[in-house]
């Protein structure tokens, strides 16, 4: 994991419609910055709908909220489509993202060591700096806990 208080690494991915964002677009608002390992698998499926169902409150405290995995832009499209998420999901296959935000780790799962993404979050402020950190976050509670962190930052 990264070091709050530092500026958040700069990226450009497409999302799950092709479009390019830069992490500079927001500039002026909070972003909730999650990493997760893969589309349609049960508990990245339970974190994306979670986030999904605090989006209002989200959006109420002018929060962007952002997912990003190695799946293609077409995963993410239909992943998106499938439960109707109301936010960005960007494709980052060449793990640009992913390793700058120090979340490509070695796993292991039954005896076998692979590399893969940790499920993390990063809440980054207004000026771009990294003001919270999140690692091995329960995806089922974890959207609650940043909203509730956001009233003190």
């Amino acid at each position: 994991m990264l070091d709050i208080h530092i500026p958040a690494p700069v990226f450009t991915l497409p999302d799950q419609d092709g479009n390019t964002v830069k992490l500079s677009d927001f500039k002026g608002q909070k972003v909730v910055l999650y990493f997760y390992p893969k589309d349609n698998t049960p508990g990245c499926t339970k974190e994306a709908c979670a986030f999904a169902a605090a989006y209002d409150g989200f959006k109420e405290q002018n929060v962007v909220v952002i997912g990003i995995s190695k799946d293609s832009v077409r995963s993410h499209q239909k992943f998106a489509d499938k439960f109707q998420l109301p936010f960005l999901i960007l494709a980052d296959p060449k793990l640009e993202a992913i390793q700058a935000y120090d979340v490509w780790k070695e796993k292991k799962l039954y005896g076998r060591t692979y590399m893969g993404i940790t499920r993390s979050t990063y809440l980054i402020d207004e000026e771009g700096i990294i003001q919270r950190a999140y690692e091995k976050v329960d995806p089922t509670t974890h959207a609650q806990t940043i909203l509730e962190d956001l009233k003190s930052i």
